[in-house]
């Protein structure tokens, strides 16, 4: 199975604005300048992290007509709260360019694992990376940077948000590995039920046995390669061995 990890880093959109205050209304009609994605930072599971920039003109067209080809490859893809921000900001802005994007992309979203399946204390990445003791956030030093990038052009400052990004994947990598045994599958790399639907071992042993209200019976299995469980009915069990 190829799963991607990705982040990414945007920009804020430029406006007109007669005062500073609370609870403003600005227009669309005052939109100076469209907000743009600046960075892509991805991986595949156990590779190199990679990231894409926009270009000199502050366009992420090209970045975009890469990334998108990118997705494609994947069975599934894996970010923080991406269903909602990261894959939106990416469908809305490949529109935009007129890029080709499937509609119908498995998507893994780490923080509707923290928030479904756990009981955190906070479901930020920076509070789950280090709570699993895989790392943490690098600090950015807050809007200082995105005005560098944005307003001055600053390369310097655009590095260092590259490298910030890159770290979130990284240490997206490591919480998402950690989360994994722990929630159901999307996916199956298998077609033998009695596999483990995540790395396709079948170096699996009975953890449990029970019985449904409905009397139905069920195994579930463990795998001892990466630690996945899995639950299948006791005949289809039973029948391969």
């Amino acid at each position: 199975m190829k799963t991607l990890i990705y982040d990414i880093e945007t920009g804020y959109n430029q406006v007109k604005a007669w005062r500073a205050g609370y609870n403003l209304v600005i227009n669309y009609k005052d939109i100076i300048k469209e907000r743009a994605i600046i960075c892509i930072s991805y991986k595949w599971v156990g590779g190199k992290v990679q990231h894409l920039t926009w270009d000199s003109k502050q366009s992420d067209k090209r970045m975009l007509q890469k990334f998108c080809k990118i997705i494609k490859e994947a069975d599934q893809i894996v970010a923080h709260n991406g269903d909602k921000f990261d894959l939106r900001w990416i469908r809305g802005r490949a529109i935009k360019h007129g890029i080709e994007l499937p509609y119908d992309i498995i998507t893994i979203d780490t923080l509707k694992w923290a928030r479904r399946y756990f009981n955190f204390n906070s479901n930020k990445l920076d509070y789950l990376s280090q709570y699993l003791e895989v790392g943490g956030k690098i600090p950015t030093g807050g809007l200082k940077l995105w005005d560098d990038v944005i307003l001055n052009k600053d390369k310097k400052a655009l590095a260092k948000m590259v490298k910030y990004c890159d770290n979130d994947v990284l240490i997206l990598e490591k919480v998402y590995n950690k989360l994994l045994p722990y929630v159901p599958n999307k996916l199956s790399v298998t077609e033998n039920r009695i596999d483990c639907p995540e790395c396709g071992s079948n170096n699996m042993i009975v953890s449990k046995r029970r019985i449904k209200a409905s009397g139905a019976k069920q195994t579930q299995l463990q795998c001892m390669n990466c630690g996945k469980y899995n639950t299948i009915a006791t005949s289809i069990y039973e029948r391969f061995n």
